[in-house]
């Protein structure tokens, strides 16, 4: 998909600002994200933050989120969940998210990868959750439906998220990283695929894209770890968020992309000093699993909205018990749904 295709007034690319000087970040990207609209949320613990010039920027602090959602929900939007105040603010069809610490990735043949066009287009073209597609996704250049898929399938479902990969360092736990810090993804796999139907999947923030009006309601902060830290295997908010994510696309028969288009991800962090932070999330992740992939949801839910609130129910019924971090989550997307329809009726 050619960057000339994709309209500048239907994206808005968000990014959480952890570190005080992005300028060199900002130029990296410069190539791809300079025609765009850019939402920087700055994590309010950051005392300062230094841009580079000639963006057209829009920069959320602390006292911009106090004064749209209030004092009390301040703490929702701390560290990595800052990103998700941009997503709530935005009026565009499409966001595009990445990470800080990311910078462009190149193709196997040296070309700049843009996840831009890359991510639109998968979310422009349909998914095939119901049938899988052993040549990947049959809507990008060069590829078809193979023999034998069903013809009354063909016709696909909106996609509803573009979940990005990265090269260099992979998205690890900490266990993971610890046991083997030299291991690097190294290989740019030129492909993208639907995530089948009712298969769980560890949904990353830290190169992602989504059609804000089929499911913006859903991308959302919700579980906050004890001890949680701003390394990103220290958190569970996006992993939590995508199995919800995944349970409402199922649900309302949307699709959700894995692949390309990649960018750079450059180290941050010590795997060993975040095991005790993170190990909380690992143990949690065998409790959480059975429960997203027994979960069904009613009729009745027609709307996003009407999806998260069930799932919230769900979770404070199933899991609350448990573990408090369960029922605060729970708590947070009843929170979240009201919030995401104050702003929309506001707009």
């Amino acid at each position: 998909m050619s960057l000339t295709s994709v309209s500048d007034k239907e994206v808005d690319i968000v990014i959480g600002a952890f570190r005080s000087d992005l300028t060199s970040f900002m130029e990296e990207w410069r190539p791809i994200f300079s025609r765009f609209h850019l939402i920087i949320v700055k994590d309010p613990d950051l005392k300062e933050l230094k841009l580079a010039e000639g963006f057209d920027v829009r920069v959320y602090t602390e006292a911009d989120i106090v004064k749209v959602v209030g004092p009390s929900k301040i703490a929702l939007f701390s560290g990595y969940s800052c990103r998700y105040f941009g997503y709530l603010v935005s009026d565009k069809k499409y966001i595009i998210s990445i990470d800080d610490d990311c910078t462009p990735a190149k193709t196997n043949n040296g070309d700049l990868v843009d996840i831009v066009a890359g991510h639109i287009n998968n979310l422009k073209t349909p998914a095939t959750p119901f049938f899988f597609n052993t040549l990947y996704d049959p809507y990008q250049k060069g590829s078809d439906f193979v023999r034998g898929y069903p013809f009354s399938l063909r016709s696909g479902v909106p996609c509803a998220i573009s979940c990005g990969l990265w090269l260099n360092i992979a998205d690890y736990d900490a266990p993971t990283q610890a046991l083997k810090p030299d291991l690097k993804n190294t290989r740019y796999v030129d492909a993208v695929l639907t995530v089948p139907s009712k298969a769980m999947m560890p949904m990353s923030g830290i190169n992602i894209a989504f059609d804000r009006e089929l499911v913006g309601a859903v991308v959302m902060p919700a579980l906050k770890l004890v001890k949680e830290g701003k390394v990103r295997w220290e958190t569970m908010e996006d992993i939590w968020c995508g199995l919800v994510v995944k349970v409402v696309c199922d649900h309302l028969q949307l699709g959700v992309k894995s692949g390309i288009p990649y960018v750079w991800r450059n180290e941050k962090g010590s795997a060993v000093e975040s095991l005790r932070k993170e190990w909380e999330g690992v143990k949690l992740m065998e409790e959480v699993v059975p429960f997203f992939e027994t979960l069904k949801l009613s009729p009745e839910a027609v709307t996003a909205e009407d999806c998260v609130m069930e799932v919230a129910a769900a979770v404070k019924e199933r899991l609350g018990s448990s573990n408090a971090v369960f029922s605060g989550a729970a708590d947070t997307m009843v929170e979240w749904v009201k919030l995401w329809n104050a702003v929309r009726s506001q707009a």
